[in-house]
């Protein structure tokens, strides 16, 4: 496969489901050995789906987008809007990025980063934060990306305290080597 045959495109209510199971299967592959096991038992994907169906339809400071191909659906989703912590000087954030796991490494993640940017830059945005946890293996993505790790912290993940690192971004752009990578 490769990145003409994903395509980008906002998420539409129809979308909730597979959106909560791209979410899903991203975290039960990424954090089964960084997170507690009952605060991954707890996504469930009914409740997923009803958190990512709101967010979608509200279409208010969360937008919602989904990469798909014509043969497999969707197969990766992001959401952005407003950075929630303005104090870091940024002020837009991509909240998740998250690609099924039989889809990683195919671009889907670049070209749902360089949409969110578009996205971003829509709404007048100039710059772009990524928090992530600070064990998660996508900081390598994020630093190839052009990222920059900016502030760690520690979060609050459904009740759990979790570290986290900042990725930033002063401008709505990746970097050449990235834009490069997606051109091929």
């Amino acid at each position: 496969m490769n990145d003409l045959a994903i395509s980008v495109r906002p998420a539409k209510a129809r979308d909730a489901g597979e959106v909560a199971r791209v979410y899903i299967d991203s975290w039960h592959d990424t954090y089964p050995a960084i997170l507690p096991t009952n605060l991954l038992c707890a996504m469930t994907p009914k409740g997923q789906a009803a958190r990512w169906h709101a967010a979608i339809c509200m279409a208010g400071r969360e937008s919602v987008l989904v990469a798909e191909t014509p043969d497999y659906g969707v197969m990766g989703m992001a959401s952005m809007g407003p950075a929630r912590d303005g104090t870091l000087g940024f002020d837009g954030e991509i909240y998740t990025i998250y690609v099924d796991p039989s889809f990683y490494g195919q671009g889907a993640g670049r070209l749902l980063l360089r949409a969110g940017f578009e996205r971003l830059r829509d709404h007048r945005f100039k710059s772009c934060l990524i928090w992530a946890h600070a064990k998660n293996p996508a900081r390598f993505f994020y630093e190839a990306m052009g990222g920059h790790v900016v502030a760690e912290r520690q979060a609050s993940v459904m009740g759990e305290m979790v570290p986290e690192t900042g990725f930033g971004w002063p401008e709505l752009a990746l970097c050449e080597r990235a834009m490069r990578g997606a051109a091929q």
